[in-house]
């Protein structure tokens, strides 16, 4: 069955599931990138409490790298830290809730194909919402 014979509601359905599935994917991506930049502050923090008081610390700033106080780069590094690892659980609830439509509208088009038809029992009908 080509695209152009599948009844709407089932096209419908389908375009939502890639839908979700593209969220989806977007999600984890955004997740991937958080968890990289969490372990990079980690292993930053852990590097400059090795450092001594005496010892100059930069940042970067742009194409710039700019002369800091230890105290107040590990300040923002903790910052950045707690905003990334927020972030991330924001993200954790939206993959979930991300999961379980796609699980609900795979279903539904799986039940639908199983009768064979759409939810008022004609295959070229649009399904009452």
């Amino acid at each position: 069955m080509s695209e152009q014979e599948l009844p709407p509601w089932l096209r419908e359905q389908l375009t939502r599931l890639q839908q979700l599935q593209q969220n989806l994917q977007a999600i984890m991506m955004q997740k991937q990138q958080l968890e990289a930049e969490s372990i990079e502050i980690e292993k930053a923090t852990e590097e400059l409490k090795k450092s001594e008081e005496s010892e100059a610390v930069y940042k970067s700033a742009g194409p710039l790298l700019i002369k800091t106080k230890k105290d107040d780069t590990l300040k923002e590094l903790d910052e950045k830290k707690d905003l990334a690892n927020t972030r991330l659980v924001v993200l954790g609830k939206q993959e979930t809730r991300v999961k379980e439509n796609l699980k609900e509208v795979e279903n539904k088009i799986n039940e639908m194909i199983r009768m064979g038809q759409g939810p008022t029992g004609n295959m070229g009908t649009k399904p009452n919402p």
